[in-house]
């Protein structure tokens, strides 16, 4: 069977982000705003200060000991893992695509941790192809609820982190394929 594809990867300069605000506020969790009046922003939180609901759906665990292209030897420690989740409407809305957690420059939302940073998240996705989405339509995504009840997402043997968002996201026009 083929791997299951990552839901999440992150640029190398939004893990850096998240290292440094980690150092600042502790550990962290990400949550995929639907809306209103953050837009459509990723917002960083230190875990535990966002409520998540019996429903939304975990996109991933961003392993932030992790650099472009390398894979986990060891366990993380719970303090070294981001998790990024999604309201369930949404994941509904967006579950054909993989999420790219990216850093732009420029004032994020109040409510997000990196605000103050001078940079903001972004998200930034491309369309799986048929043959990863069958391999996730036989993997259950992980919800608050499952989460709660101690259900873990399937281990991917796919790099996490890319060095830039056009390594995971093709761009328009240019013929190419995101690696892997």
């Amino acid at each position: 069977m083929a791997a299951v594809p990552r839901r999440v990867r992150a640029t190398a300069a939004a893990m850096d982000l998240l290292r440094r605000l980690r150092g600042l506020h502790g550990p962290l969790m990400l949550h995929q705003s639907g809306g209103c009046c953050d837009g459509s922003a990723p917002m960083c939180y230190p875990a535990g200060e966002f409520i998540v609901g019996d429903h939304d759906v975990l996109l991933g665990l961003l392993d932030l000991r992790l650099r472009v292209d390398e894979l986990p030897v060891t366990a993380p420690e719970p303090d070294d893992i981001a998790p990024v989740w999604i309201s369930g409407p949404q994941f509904a809305a967006w579950q054909h695509t993989q999420l790219v957690l990216d850093v732009v420059p420029g004032r994020g939302s109040g409510f997000s941790l990196e605000s103050p940073e001078g940079f903001r998240f972004l998200s930034r996705g491309r369309v799986f192809d048929d043959s990863e989405l069958a391999v996730l339509a036989a993997a259950e995504p992980v919800t608050g609820a499952g989460w709660e009840r101690g259900e873990r997402p399937a281990i991917s043997s796919e790099p996490q982190v890319v060095a830039a968002a056009a390594d995971a996201c093709p761009v328009p026009g240019s013929g190419t394929r995101p690696s892997p």
